[in-house]
């Protein structure tokens, strides 16, 4: 079973990513913007009151709705969605279905769908051309 702190440490592990004050929610800078690849489900249980945070649930940036359809048919126990998200390359995850190995590639590919492209794995931070910045001795 995969907890938020599990969540939180993988994402703070990749490159350039912040964690957004005040909410559990993950992003990685591109292109002088926060992309958020990761975030803590915010589920209507009345429609007339706002969202309410659901802290079993994290939202997962996918790359595109095809991958999110293969998630969707792959486990619906692990993986689900709702109307909110029609249309919308991301699925929701729970996070007693998967465990901490089964969350890394899932969040290391949501990651690289919303980190700029000179940026990689291997790379701290990028230059204002996408270049990787060479690291001082």
């Amino acid at each position: 079973m995969a907890t938020q702190a599990d969540v939180r440490r993988i994402a703070l592990s990749l490159p350039e990513t912040e964690e957004v004050a005040g909410r559990f929610a993950f992003s990685v800078r591109n292109k002088d913007k926060l992309k958020g690849f990761v975030w803590v489900w915010m589920e209507r249980i009345n429609p007339k009151k706002p969202r309410v945070p659901q802290p079993k649930v994290i939202a997962v940036r996918v790359a595109n709705l095809f991958d999110k359809d293969f998630l969707l048919a792959s486990d619906s126990e692990k993986f689900f969605t709702e109307p909110h998200y029609d249309g919308f390359p991301a699925v929701l995850v729970r996070l007693a279905a998967v465990t901490a190995r089964e969350l890394r590639p899932l969040l290391t590919e949501a990651w690289r769908s919303q980190a700029p492209k000179g940026l990689d794995l291997k790379t701290k931070s990028v230059g204002r051309s996408g270049a990787p910045r060479k690291r001082r001795a």
